[in-house]
């Protein structure tokens, strides 16, 4: 991701999300903040998802993750997250953790399907609604990958 993606990466923060990040703390992940790293999913010069995560030694957390409406359930977040996981492995990583609301059981089937296991809760984690939030941990992303290769995609940093 770069500045130049800020505003359609925000257009997908605000149709996404109750709180949103501001374009400023976005703008701060790309240029201030030396762990973290997103991508995006391009589809013909439109940005239909994207992805953020910090890497830091042998471990990731993935900050964020969207996909507009009209492109969910088409694998997009699933290939984003797998290029997610195959950066954090490349700087080292070898597991990765995330955050998700106790109520989005879409996105918990996601995240189950590449091997995440809840460990924990955040209780009242989400300011808007006071929801818990569900710890997950993946502790070998590179049997994910290994075990995905065929569905790995690519996303455009």
């Amino acid at each position: 991701m770069t500045l130049s993606d800020i505003e359609q990466v925000y257009a997908i923060e605000c149709s996404c999300f109750t709180q949103p990040w501001s374009q400023e703390s976005l703008i701060g992940e790309i240029v201030r903040n030396d762990i973290a790293h997103y991508v995006v999913a391009d589809l013909d010069g439109r940005i239909i998802g994207y992805a953020g995560i910090w890497v830091m030694f042998d471990e990731a957390h993935m900050t964020n993750i969207a996909v507009i409406p009209e492109f969910r359930r088409q694998g997009v977040a699933r290939n984003i997250i797998l290029c997610m996981m195959r950066y954090a492995s490349d700087k080292g990583a070898s597991r990765m953790t995330l955050e998700v609301r106790e109520f989005n059981f879409k996105a918990q089937n996601l995240y189950t399907s590449l091997d995440f296991k809840k460990v924990g809760i955040r209780r009242k984690y989400y300011s808007d609604t006071g929801e818990n939030a569900f710890i997950l941990w993946n502790d070998d992303i590179n049997a994910t990958l290994t075990s995905h290769q065929n569905g790995y995609g690519h996303a455009d940093n």
